[in-house]
């Protein structure tokens, strides 16, 4: 068995830790979710913490670890006499991001069941992770199906299966911990919320630290044995404080000041639901038995707000977690009941505090007043020399909600929410005979299969006799996520004020989409000269969205250079994922400035596409009262659809989809 690295000998990441340690004093915290930069010991911590815990009682042979002292009285392998029973390290089981349903709720035992004739109940790795730790590595890159079922389970402290005639509940109390890092995409809000703590990590930038970083780190992996041996001592002194926390948090009393802070310091804070009141409470009760106390502080009240709201305060998917503290000791001492102290010191200093972020976005639209006229010169088609130039980025408009868009057909690409697609999970649709290893197993039809030749094969007892030609693979049609490459036209025709506020309002709008339906998203942009790569494919929606915000405008308009930019794009990721489909959204006004023939240069990288079989739309961004139409004659040789920025608000849009379907059909 491999030595684990000591929690103790952790460099730093004291928040890290003290999440960690809240939870294995208290698990009814909800878990932990660490959120950081790929090195940061986040895996490293997690695994050390299975060392720290104290011993778990259970009864022999149940699988599902019941505890003898009050066993479980639903328990599938039960029931179960009180007393007796035996000890066992607590252990800590790894979900793996490739994981089905199957193995972390548990099924039906098809062996038993086609062999013996018997419905028997297979546990999965709920069961096994039962008063210990369930540990979600990259649980961002997890099936969000299977992320609602985990915590589901960690809410309600039980595992419900109801499936192929197999009604089961068990008991599933567990740690629970994710860690993620946010380059390879976020959580949707309504998952983050259902995790009790969050903690962001990063690597220190203090060189005496990182050099004690990596002088533990090699002296761990010359001998892991004796580095674990010389953290024994401080090993055995946590571990004894997390038994005695345990012992002391029922006695810890919450009192109505504690709670008046907890509460008017959620709604300060204006998070949603009252999940984050609970949260609060529990961690602040489990803070005050970690300092030996039977109290509740106001500093305990404080620590459980940072650890609990900040990634609760996402107003939008793009939003960065995080707390203003100033606020925080604000809303603390009001509800504090102290009204010694004056409060005018405090309005100082928060004054540059909270208006320091407040004066880029209010003078941002102050020179779009009249100034935005002078870019506008350029809309007759002809570039003017003000266009020429670079402008500086200007702030997007308000996102607003837009219909789908989706790929034809059905594909095999990675699961998500936009084009239908045979995937491992979603509703089964048929049977066929396996082609390689058999993976979801249609029982009925198998056992249809077998049927017919059971007297042939002298069946003579309860079981089925059942051969490897009588198999039959599950076809499960579901929802697949794309690729969604945002082509945008940055050149000076496109750089008044409030049309490209316009464009990147739309855009965003596309990437919110694109969040939700678990797509990967790229960008390219083209201006000037030629055509830039601003984000190449990721699963970081919202890095694409920070991207768009910076983007400045001006110069000539490379349409071509744009469009082969793309296609050259797609043509690499598609070597990179081949399963996953791409869907181009060409944002532009149809103009090409340039070279020689530019409108018929990005008609033959157009239809490159075309030819490719690609699925695309072309937003028209084109304004004013003389209108070309070269977005619409684009789309064509695209062999998409072309539609306006207001018909992308409208519900017309949903007649768009039919259109990019019919095309492509």
């Amino acid at each position: 068995m491999t030595t684990p690295f000591p929690f103790t000998a952790v460099v730093g990441q004291d928040d890290l830790r003290l999440a960690l340690l809240l939870n294995a004093v208290s698990p009814a915290v909800g878990g932990v979710l660490v959120r950081g930069e790929k090195g940061t010991a986040k895996s490293t911590a997690v695994r050390a913490l299975s060392a720290l815990l104290p011993e778990v009682p259970v009864v022999p042979g149940c699988r599902f670890s019941c505890d003898p002292a009050s066993p479980d009285p639903g328990c599938p392998d039960g029931p179960h006499e009180t007393g007796g029973g035996a000890e066992r390290p607590a252990r800590m089981v790894e979900l793996p991001v490739g994981a089905s349903e199957d193995r972390l709720v548990g099924a039906l035992d098809i062996e038993r069941a086609l062999s013996e004739g018997v419905k028997a109940f297979e546990p999965g790795l709920l069961a096994e992770a039962h008063r210990g730790i369930l540990y979600v590595d990259e649980v961002n890159l997890l099936h969000d199906h299977l992320v609602d079922l985990l915590l589901d389970a960690a809410a309600m402290g039980a595992s419900y299966v109801e499936r192929e005639g197999v009604s089961v509940r068990h008991a599933a109390r567990f740690l629970l911990v994710g860690t993620m890092n946010p380059e390879e995409g976020e959580l949707r809000p309504q998952l983050l919320d259902r995790f009790g703590l969050t903690v962001e990590v990063a690597a220190s930038r203090e060189p005496d630290q990182r050099v004690e970083v990596v002088k533990r780190r090699l002296a761990y992996d010359d001998d892991p044995a004796a580095f674990a041996a010389r953290w024994a001592d401080e090993e055995a002194a946590v571990r004894a404080r997390i038994v005695a926390a345990r012992e002391l948090l029922p006695s810890v009393r919450l009192g109505d000041g504690a709670l008046r802070q907890i509460a008017a310091t959620c709604a300060a804070f204006e998070v949603d639901g009252m999940r984050a009141d609970i949260v609060m409470a529990r961690t602040a009760t489990a803070l005050a038995a970690w300092a030996g106390r039977t109290d509740v502080l106001a500093e305990d009240v404080r620590q459980a707000a940072l650890l609990a709201l900040p990634h609760r305060r996402r107003r939008n998917p793009f939003d960065a977690p995080g707390l203003d503290e100033d606020k925080l000791d604000e809303t603390l001492e009001e509800f504090g009941g102290s009204d010694d102290e004056d409060p005018d010191p405090d309005p100082g200093p928060d004054g540059p505090g909270g208006g320091g972020g407040q004066p880029e976005p209010d003078d941002a639209p102050q020179g779009d007043g009249d100034s935005a006229a002078r870019p506008e010169a350029g809309e007759n088609g002809q570039p003017q020399p003000s266009g020429a130039g670079e402008q500086s980025a200007v702030r997007a408009s308000e996102p607003f909600r837009t219909k789908v868009l989706s790929v034809p057909g059905i594909g095999e690409g990675a699961a998500g929410r936009r084009s239908r697609a045979r995937t491992e999970h979603g509703r089964t649709t048929g049977a066929r005979r396996p082609r390689g290893a058999l993976t979801k197993l249609h029982l009925a039809a198998t056992v249809q299969a077998a049927a017919p030749h059971q007297r042939a094969r002298g069946r003579s007892g309860p079981g089925l006799v059942v051969r490897r030609d009588d198999l039959r693979q599950a076809t499960r049609e579901g929802r697949e996520g794309n690729l969604v490459l945002f082509v945008v036209d940055a050149s000076g025709s496109m750089a008044a004020r409030q049309r490209m506020s316009a464009v990147k309002g739309a855009v965003l709008s596309l990437l919110l989409d694109a969040y939700q339906r678990r797509d990967k998203v790229g960008l390219v942009t083209f201006r000037g000269t030629g055509a830039d790569v601003a984000l190449p494919p990721t699963s970081s929606v919202d890095a694409a969205a920070a991207r768009l915000e910076t983007l400045p405008t001006g110069g000539r308009t490379p349409l071509a250079a744009g469009l082969l930019r793309a296609h050259d794009v797609l043509r690499v990721e598609r070597l990179r994922d081949p399963a996953r489909r791409p869907l181009v959204v060409l944002v532009t006004d149809g103009r090409a400035t340039g070279g020689p023939e530019p409108v018929a240069l990005a008609g033959r990288a157009a239809r490159l596409f075309a030819a490719d079989g690609v699925a695309s739309v072309v937003v028209d961004c084109e304004s004013g009262p003389v209108r070309l139409g070269l977005a619409g004659q684009l789309a064509g040789e695209l062999g998409g659809t072309a539609v306006t920025l207001d018909e992308l608000r409208a519900d017309s849009i949903a007649g768009l989809v039919k259109d990019v379907q019919r095309r492509a059909a």
